[in-house]
């Protein structure tokens, strides 16, 4: 997602929580664009360290917001620590509504901003042993809508993508059970995990003034898994 932007024009600032300030391998792609990169170390299941980053961006002029924090916790439901409860929705919710309100206000003094959430396909399905997971990206995707319901008007678009099941580290348990790596191969109608290239393109256009008049939205990108 970042590559992609910075392709398509934009200077990037990278936050995770164990990202160098110089040297990274994100920096090195987004460079090689001849866009500008800047690092930022934040542990999202920090709530302090979250609104320090939040006041920290607030202070640049930042156009766009992807807010794409995320972590899984697995454990049947009957079972799942309420430590890992709450570690999954500070991370994955809550640090995410601060920043885009930290943000946000800024882009309304401005008169425009785009913010893009990372929902899931747990955003409309249920999941399996992953209760906080679903719980918090069912919960961007109303976050999604409830803030382009007051931001469209003033020029702040505020949608999500929706990944299907891409081969991240958060997908890793998965694609190593070989019962349910092939489960999940023969539901996807393009035949194959996705991969991190595959939102470039919706990213790009939820950036973009092409999706000026797009708010609200969650956009699957998901090789028409939610369409079988």
């Amino acid at each position: 997602m970042a590559t992609a932007l910075a392709e398509a024009g934009a200077d990037i600032i990278g936050v995770s929580a164990s990202l160098e300030s110089h040297g990274s391998e994100i920096e090195k792609a987004v460079t090689s664009t001849g866009r500008n990169f800047e690092g930022i170390a934040c542990d999202f299941a920090d709530p302090d360290a979250v609104v320090a980053l939040g006041e920290r961006l607030a202070a640049r002029q930042v156009d766009i917001l992807v807010n794409n924090a995320g972590t899984i916790e697995r454990a049947p439901a009957a079972e799942h620590p309420l430590a890992s409860w709450d570690r999954v929705i500070q991370v994955n919710l809550s640090s995410q509504f601060v920043l885009a309100q930290a943000l946000g206000r800024t882009m309304l003094q401005r008169g425009h901003g785009k913010i893009i959430f990372t929902a899931s396909l747990l955003s409309f399905q249920g999941g399996i042993n992953v209760p906080g997971y679903t719980a918090a990206k069912s919960g961007i995707a109303g976050l999604t809508k409830a803030l382009a319901n007051e931001w469209a008007a003033r020029g702040v678009n505020v949608n999500a993508i929706a990944p299907g099941y891409i081969a991240t580290d958060n997908t890793q348990a998965l694609r190593e059970d070989p019962a349910r790596s092939q489960a999940i191969l023969e539901r996807i109608p393009a035949g194959r995990w996705g991969v991190g290239g595959d939102l470039a393109g919706a990213t790009v256009f939820l950036a973009s003034a092409a999706s000026d008049y797009v708010s609200g939205i969650v956009l699957p990108v998901d090789g028409g898994w939610l369409g079988r």
